[in-house]
C-alpha cells in the first residue's frame, strides 16, 4: 500500500518523497510533468501522470493507498479559491471512495479564520472536507516559510530593507520548509496516531520583524533595516514586480488579515509545534547566496 504525494516538486513535497523512499515505503507521486520526477521515479517511485483536479489521475493515485499527502499549490490562477477548494474537496470524495485511512495535510496559521484571508482562506474548507472523508486527518498549521524572504532578495541586495506592513512590536512564527516536510514524515510513518489532529508547526520561536533584520544583518554580513509599508505600497510593489492584479489582490487582502489579527496561530506554541531550524540557519546556507547573486548581477 502506497502513500501518496500530490506535490512532489515543491520545497515540502520533494524532501518528503526522498525521506519516505530512504524509509522503504511505497511512494506514489502525482504530477502533470514526467520529466520533474524522473530522479525520484529513478529512486522507486511510482508516477501518476496528471492534474490534482483530475477524478481519473485521483483514482488511479489512490486505489489502494494507505494515505495521502495533501499540499494545496500556491495561488497562480485567477480563479484560484474556487479552483483549489474543488480540487481539495474532489480529492477528498475519492479519499472516501477508496477507504483511504489518513490524510496529511498542508494547512497554515490562520486557516480556523477561513474566508477573507487571501489564499489561506480555501483552507479551512479543504480540511473540513478531509475530515468529513477520512478517519485519521492531521492539518499541519505553518507559520510563516522562511523561504518566502526569498521575495525580498532584490530589496535585500540593492536597498538593504525588508518591506512589509507588520508593525515592529508584532511577533509571528518562523519556520524552515524543510521541518514542514519533516513533520509530515512523521506522521505518514507512524500508523499509531488516530483522529482528527490540528497541528502547529512554528519554528524555533516567534520574531518581529526588526529581530529578523537584526539577524539577517549578521547573517549577510551588511546592514539590513525594516522599513514598515502600507498596504497600497505593498499593491503597487507588487504589481511593479510583475505580479498580476489578481494575484496582488490575494496576498494584500492576506496582508490585511495579519493586521486585523485573523491569521493568529489558535495552536499555542509547545514542544510538539517547536522545530528546529533557525533563522540564523536558513539566512546563511540559503538567503546568503541569493543575495549575493542577486547584489553581482
Amino acid at each position: 500500500m502506497s502513500i501518496v504525494i500530490n506535490t512532489p516538486n515543491g520545497n515540502i513535497g520533494r524532501p518528503l518523497v526522498e525521506t519516505l523512499l530512504k524509509e522503504g515505503r511505497e511512494v506514489t507521486l502525482i504530477s502533470r510533468t514526467a520529466e520533474k520526477v524522473a530522479d525520484l521515479v529513478k529512486q522507486g517511485a511510482k508516477l501518476v501522470q496528471g492534474s490534482i483536479d483530475e477524478q481519473a489521475t485521483l483514482d488511479a493515485a489512490l486505489a489502494g493507498a494507505e494515505a495521502l499527502f495533501w499540499l494545496t499549490p500556491p495561488a497562480m490562477r485567477p480563479d484560484f479559491q474556487d479552483w483549489a477548494t474543488a480540487a481539495g474537496r474532489l480529492a477528498a470524495e475519492r479519499v472516501k471512495a477508496h477507504g483511504v485511512k489518513r490524510v496529511v495535510l498542508i494547512s497554515s496559521i490562520g486557516a480556523q479564520t477561513g474566508p477573507g484571508t487571501g489564499p489561506v482562506s480555501v483552507l479551512k474548507s479543504i480540511e473540513e472536507a478531509f475530515q468529513a472523508a477520512a478517519p485519521n486527518v492531521v492539518s499541519l498549521r505553518a507559520g510563516f516559510f522562511m523561504e518566502n524572504l526569498l521575495r525580498d532578495v532584490q530589496g535585500l541586495a540593492k536597498a538593504g530593507a525588508l518591506f512589509s506592513p507588520n508593525a515592529e512590536t508584532k511577533r509571528f512564527p518562523m519556520v524552515a520548509t524543510a521541518d514542514i516536510a519533516a513533520k509530515a514524515a512523521g506522521f505518514l510513518l507512524d500508523t499509531s496516531w488516530t483522529g482528527h489532529r490540528y497541528v502547529g508547526v512554528h519554528g524555533p520561536r516567534d520574531l518581529t520583524y526588526p529581530e529578523v533584520a537584526s539577524i539577517l544583518t549578521q547573517a549577510l554580513g551588511q546592514p539590513v533595516k525594516y522599513v514598515r509599508v502600507g498596504l497600497e505600497d505593498v499593491r503597487q510593489g507588487m504589481l511593479g514586480a510583475g505580479m498580476p492584479p489578481w494575484a496582488a489582490d490575494t496576498f494584500v487582502e492576506m496582508y490585511g488579515a495579519v493586521l486585523d489579527g485573523r491569521l493568529e496561530p489558535a495552536e499555542p506554541r509547545s514542544k510538539e509545534t517547536t522545530t528546529p531550524t533557525t533563522l540564523e540557519h536558513f539566512a546563511s546556507t540559503v538567503l546568503k547566496p541569493a543575495v549575493e547573486r542577486a547584489r553581482a548581477s
